[in-house]
């Protein structure tokens, strides 16, 4: 069972995630606010934080870019606007996913079970997995990605789904099964998601991101074939 921390300034978000999430066996912490979320995880260590965007005294953006400071615990991230700068500076900071609202409780305890499941350690491989094409350098076993010989700044995520573009290399991957894929949980039906990392990744990649083929209508495919 997991420990988590909500972080929200309307007692009602707070009351309907803690209902559903003790009803699921777990551990629930409060915080109203950005100050105080910081205050608790200098003091205690939690499995996942939910972290609302508006909140008074400091607002998620800036208490996720401190707690990130302390500590590297998931971030599901909550907002009543879902603009794609939003999500973007969301992802740059650190957060592992990001939930608009209304939402359903259902889902987002679907959502944090996918979250742990993949920050989970796993058992180290036994051999260097690297992959090198042109001037890009993805060392899967190191989790370090290399653009013409110098080291690129990706995301948790972006290293999610660029791993698993490359491991299924030529092949069409529809939105619903990278979604599936990657971020571990049930095809909702906004695959914006995906487009944004997408659009993160390929910014990371520089013109390397030529390797990332959109299929329209369908979802994009990791080419190597020249």
């Amino acid at each position: 069972m997991y420990n988590i921390l909500v972080v929200d300034d309307e007692e009602k978000i707070r009351s309907l995630i803690r209902k559903y999430a003790e009803f699921e066996g777990h551990t629930v912490s409060e915080a109203t606010n950005g100050m105080e979320a910081i205050t608790v995880c200098r003091n205690r260590r939690f499995d996942i934080i939910i972290l609302d965007i508006m909140m008074p005294m400091l607002d998620g953006f800036s208490a996720c870019a401190e707690i990130r400071k302390l500590c590297d615990t998931p971030i599901i991230m909550l907002s009543a606007r879902g603009e794609e700068y939003d999500k973007i500076n969301g992802f740059r900071l650190g957060i592992d996913d990001y939930v608009v609202k209304p939402f359903s409780p259902k889902e987002l305890m679907l959502r944090i079970d996918a979250v742990l499941k993949r920050a989970a350690p796993k058992e180290s491989a036994p051999k260097r997995d690297v992959f090198t094409l042109e001037g890009l350098t993805v060392d899967f076993t190191a989790r370090i990605v290399y653009v013409d010989g110098v080291k690129s700044d990706l995301s948790p995520k972006e290293y999610d789904l660029l791993f698993y573009l490359i491991k299924n290399a030529n092949i069409a991957l529809t939105r619903e099964k990278l979604i599936c894929e990657v971020w571990g949980y049930d095809f909702y039906g906004d695959d914006r998601t995906l487009d944004t990392h997408i659009k993160l990744l390929r910014r990371s990649l520089g013109e390397y991101s030529k390797f990332i083929v959109t299929l329209r209508g369908v979802g994009y495919r990791f080419e190597t074939n020249s």
